[in-house]
């Protein structure tokens, strides 16, 4: 069950969250070959001087990933999905990409748990609650 947390600087319309949430597990479902009934997904938002990244200028709008998920993953599919939500924050939240900052944690399987059971390790193609 993968965690995805956003934290921005700014005020977020509900209907751009809410294309926002469609696209970011879609893209996760798709890269990751996987379902998408355990995805989870935080957006935390701030106010403006409350998030920086040392590059960035304080009037920045700045956007800081947390992507909790689960070990098995390749370098090349992480890349992938770290690039494709760069894009979907930058065309979405409108933040530049190097204002972007991503930070995979991987878990074994059992480390997640929904009502129904602890997901094992991950598997091609999986559907994680059959």
């Amino acid at each position: 069950m993968p965690h995805l947390q956003f934290e921005i600087n700014k005020k977020i319309s509900q209907e751009t969250k809410e294309n926002f949430v469609k696209e970011i597990r879609k893209t996760f479902s798709e890269i990751m070959d996987t379902g998408t009934d355990h995805i989870a997904i935080s957006i935390r938002e701030y106010n403006k001087y409350n998030l920086t990244i040392g590059r960035a200028n304080p009037n920045d709008d700045i956007c800081l990933m947390n992507l909790d998920i689960r070990e098995g993953r390749t370098i090349q599919q992480r890349r992938e999905l770290a690039l494709r939500y760069m894009s979907i924050v930058n065309e979405l939240f409108e933040v530049e990409n190097r204002n972007q900052y991503i930070t995979f944690t991987q878990h074994s399987g059992e480390d997640f748990h929904l009502i129904e059971k602890y997901l094992d390790k991950w598997a091609t193609g999986e559907d994680p609650l059959a």
